[in-house]
């Protein structure tokens, strides 16, 4: 059996088809309990329109000669038997795809005999069975019920053989080829998380790498499947992976409007920058670096006030009573380092500033964060990403697994399977 195919919605298999029926006008008497005959004589005798209701493209092998077994008894019970080659139709409902179960129907019947002149039925209990050892590549075989059944149609009431064959898929290759190179692909986009808001061109191209190469395995991924109205638990679990690569991209572009202050580097007014260029005779290198050392100069900037005890010849009364010669005294040096005064504006304000895209905001920001000397420090929203992001990541997993894998419905009969497969 197979191979099943989820892109034409159809299943093969190679089968000995084996019917019986009785005829009397063919029994004999003689010492020969049982008759082969040649297959010739299927053209001579009676026996019944068999076909399949659901059959896509079957046919009969004939090498090296036409695979076919006709053998009368003594009674006129007839066996006709040929090996058979089978595509049919199986309706698939792929909403679980890759952890779903499928049921492949074969329904065969008489195409021109109603149930008033030929019923169809079933041999035995064993009358479907598979020769051991029988395996599928992507399906466990499960089961293979079968029924007899009527059904109507215009030309009158019909009886009909239905066997279904219950497939659960193997999730072993989805796993390894899909999901645990989607997953890994989303924990190295959290690498951004500790990259520097200075490195913009490396959180920017890590970010769109993962997008891409989530955007190639969905692509390869979908090659196999039809084109369904409906999303299946891969379509899903690629939507989400989507999702959070894309949304470190946008943690991203957070961190850049909402906390980054400049590109790092010291802020020059346009006045500033003309007295630099004029003070080192031009050299563009040489004035940022006269910049730097007089920024760092004036963070560095101190005053000094030295304080002395009262005029004295001695620095203590014990040093008076004793005749010994004068030593210097101690001085107690007090440092004083000048700050400047900055006006806090409340977070609430801030937030409304970077929304609107103040200008004139965001340059104040820059001027205050190159005085302070420590300019893009890391920013409180990596830090929340590295924690936030593993960890709802890591629920909506588990949510999902538990969803799809334990969740498998069990398997009913069509009310209507012949309809069904007509749509």
């Amino acid at each position: 059996m197979g191979p099943v195919s989820e892109l034409d919605m159809d299943y093969s298999m190679d089968c000995y088809f084996r019917q019986y029926w009785r005829d009397t006008r063919l029994s004999f008497l003689g010492p020969i309990r049982s008759l082969s005959l040649s297959i010739k004589m299927l053209e001579r005798i009676w026996r019944p329109d068999t076909y399949f209701y659901n059959g896509k493209h079957s046919y009969v092998h004939t090498i090296t000669v036409p695979n076919k077994l006709l053998r009368i008894s003594q009674h006129g019970d007839i066996l006709y038997s040929m090996r058979l080659t089978i595509k049919a139709k199986c309706p698939m409902e792929l909403r679980n795809f890759p952890m779903d179960r499928q049921s492949c129907p074969l329904i065969l019947g008489s195409y021109a005999y109603s149930n008033q002149q030929l019923v169809y039925q079933w041999q035995n209990s064993e009358s479907v069975n598979f020769v051991p050892g029988m395996t599928l590549s992507q399906f466990d075989l499960i089961s293979f019920p079968y029924r007899n059944f009527t059904f109507t149609r215009r030309e009158g009431d019909f009886s009909v053989l239905q066997v279904s064959f219950n497939l659960q898929r193997h999730t072993g290759y989805f796993l390894i080829q899909v999901y645990v190179p989607c997953i890994l692909i989303v924990v190295l986009s959290w690498v951004s998380f500790w990259i520097h808001r200075e490195a913009t061109s490396d959180r920017v191209g890590l970010g769109i790498t993962t997008v891409l190469t989530l955007s190639t395995i969905s692509l390869d991924s979908r090659t196999d499947l039809p084109k369904v109205r409906y999303a299946t638990a891969l379509d899903w679990f690629l939507l989400m992976s989507f999702f959070y690569c894309i949304a470190t991209l946008l943690e991203f572009a957070g961190v850049h409007y909402f906390t980054k202050v400049g590109s790092g580097e010291i802020v020059i007014d346009d006045s500033e920058w003309e007295e630099l260029i004029e003070e080192v005779g031009g050299d563009a290198f040489a004035a940022r670096q006269l910049a730097v050392r007089r920024r760092s100069s004036a963070r560095s900037t101190t005053n000094y006030s030295f304080t002395f005890p009262a005029a004295s010849n001695n620095c203590s009364g014990e040093n008076a009573s004793q005749d010994t010669p004068e030593q210097p005294c101690a001085v107690r040096l007090t440092v004083e380092r000048t700050t400047q005064t900055e006006t806090r504006v409340p977070r609430w304000r801030q937030l409304l500033y970077c929304l609107a895209g103040d200008d004139r905001y965001r340059r104040q920001r820059q001027v205050e964060a190159g005085n302070r000397g420590h300019i893009n420090s890391v920013s409180h929203i990596d830090r929340a990403a590295r924690v936030m992001f593993p960890a709802s990541f890591a629920l909506l997993n588990l949510f999902y697994w538990m969803v799809y894998a334990f969740s498998n419905d069990d398997f009913a009969w069509s009310d209507n399977p012949i309809n069904t497969l007509s749509h």
